[in-house]
């Protein structure tokens, strides 16, 4: 793959993009690969990639995230994974996550349940936060929405909170390992893949305010059971 063959590279290009994020030239390989195996493929249907927009128009999209996760890859760190997702008439109907460093993929259809390597899986049945284990990425992320002291009252309220960040936390959420994952801000390409597996496996994916996820904006996944006082917790609406 182009990822692994230039993840730990010691010359792997790195930039900064105009929001001081990273971007990495396997970022731009890898979406290149997959717009030309979908424009063969699939020559009808538009595409949106995080590095080069949109191309293309029609009823059908797919969402593509060449590596979410960008700042552990450049840092040697195996948290990372290429995000692909399906769009029908503005629905969300297929998302696939592939980490090949941790040797995991995930996948889901509207529908068709969600499947971590080619087994089910289902979100957990905790019903309290105090038994709940609670994803996060940077603490510091959630002081510029004027949401840090609610993010540490949170982490207090739970069991254990643990910075699992990127689309690792939502996949522990999904087949049942984690409770909740929270990430203050997201695009459309980092959530498009992850809605569906988390609601396929029983959970529910929504922004900060408890509209569905769609970035740009915060994401809150849970098993469905905490919710909506996560949701309270952040202070958002409790919509059910």
């Amino acid at each position: 793959m182009l990822t692994t063959a230039r993840f730990r590279a010691h010359d792997l290009h790195v930039e900064t993009k105009p929001d001081l994020t990273p971007v990495s030239e396997a970022d731009r390989a890898v979406e290149e690969a997959i717009r030309d195996r979908l424009a063969a493929a699939r020559p009808g249907d538009a595409i949106l990639g995080e590095e080069f927009g949109t191309s293309g128009a029609g009823h059908r999209r797919w969402i593509v995230d060449p590596i979410d996760g960008t700042k552990s890859y450049v840092r040697g760190v195996p948290v990372w994974a290429t995000l692909l997702s399906l769009e029908v008439e503005s629905e969300l109907v297929l998302g696939v996550v592939s980490a090949p460093a941790l040797g995991r993929r995930w996948w889901a259809s509207l529908g068709g349940g969600a499947f971590a390597d080619g087994d089910p899986i289902r979100v957990s049945d905790v019903h309290a936060l105090e038994d709940a284990q609670l994803c996060f990425a940077d603490f510091r992320d959630w002081e510029p929405q004027g949401l840090g002291e609610s993010m540490l009252a949170l982490s207090r309220k739970v069991w254990r909170a643990v910075g699992f960040g990127d689309f690792w936390g939502h996949m522990l959420v999904a087949e049942g390992a984690a409770d909740a994952m929270i990430e203050p801000e997201l695009a459309l390409w980092d959530v498009a893949a992850l809605r569906p597996i988390v609601e396929e496996a029983g959970g529910r994916c929504t922004s900060t305010t408890g509209t569905p996820a769609i970035g740009p904006g915060g994401c809150v996944t849970t098993n469905g059971h905490l919710h909506d006082e996560v949701l309270g917790a952040l202070g958002g609406s409790r919509c059910t």
